[in-house]
Order: structure tokens, then sequence, then C-alpha cells
């Protein structure tokens, strides 16, 4: 939809503070009237832009591990690691962006649904390959907080390697889960 991309595009040359439902409007070549049809607000282009990101990242994820379950954890981490860099880095601003504003705004329902299904997928492979590292629930919310904390300074620091991202983020979270 070009009201989500010129949205999209607003938060990745001026920040989340430019972007406005005129100034997307605008942008995109609509009426404000018709941008409201289906966005009554910044907040809920922000919120669906969140949503549409972290599903991309969700239907990467499963297309990933459901074609060729992973053979390790070294393996399944890897793998994982490689997505999420991608995810990150691939349009490092607009993620930036939507991190900000996903912190200031309240939770989204499909959003947290999404991040459950995401982390569901990332214990399967713990219960799999590292049953002893931690309670499954604690071992995953420490994953997250890795890979989210990590990609995220990449994004910052503007890297632009996801493979190398990958490779550091796969060596922290072997590290934390131990042989």
């Amino acid at each position: 939809m070009a009201v989500l991309e010129a949205a999209a595009r607003i938060l990745e040359t001026r920040g989340l503070e430019a972007l406005t439902t005129n100034a997307a409007a605008e942008r995109a070549g609509v009426s404000i009237g018709s941008l409201y049809q289906y966005f009554p607000s910044k907040q809920a282009l922000v919120a669906e832009l969140a949503r549409r990101q972290q599903a991309g990242l969700l239907a990467a994820l499963e297309r990933e591990l459901q074609s060729r379950p992973p053979r390790s954890l070294a393996d399944g981490v890897r793998r994982l690691a490689r997505i999420a860099a991608q995810a990150q880095l691939e349009r490092a601003a607009l993620a930036r962006a939507l991190d900000q504003a996903e912190a200031n705004q309240p939770a989204d329902a499909e959003l947290e649904r999404t991040n459950r299904r995401i982390g569901a997928l990332v214990a399967d492979v713990l219960r799999q390959f590292a049953p002893t590292a931690a309670p499954v629930e604690v071992a995953t919310r420490d994953v997250f907080a890795i890979v989210r904390g990590m990609t995220d300074a990449a994004g910052r620091a503007g890297e632009d390697d996801p493979a190398g991202l990958a490779a550091r983020v796969t060596r922290a979270v072997l590290g934390l889960l131990g042989p």
C-alpha cells in the first residue's frame, strides 16, 4: 500500500518526529481523507508498519525452520541469527524508528501474538538442542535480548554486513547457552 511505504520512507529519512498523517498522505499522493479511512492516526500507521515487519520476520523464520529443520543448536542459532540480522539491516533506519515507536506505544495485540509465535520457534529449537541450558522461558527471553540488543546496536551504528552481524550474534547466543 502506497501510504505505508510513504510512511516508511518518512521514518527512514526524517525519523519518527517527522511522520504525520498529513506528511504520509502527501508523500503517497492521496488525500488525507483517504488515508484516514485506513489509518486514523500516526500511531495506527506505525503499528501497521511494525506488524508487517514482525510478520515478515516470522514468515522468514517459519520458512527456514520448517523447510529444513535444524541439525544442531549451532545450526538453529546460526539460522535464527542470520534471519534476524538480515531483517534488521535490510532497512535499518526503518527498523530503528519502529523500535523507538514500539517502546513508546501501548502494546499491540497482533504484534504481541506474532512475537509470541517467534518466541515459540526459538523455544522449540532450545527445547530440542539445549534442554538444560536454563528454563526454556528464561533462555528464550535471554536469546531475544541478545539478538535484539546486538541487531539494534548494529543498525544504530550503520552496519551493513548481515553475515558478520549474524556470526557475532551466533557466538554470543551459543556462549550464553553453553556446551
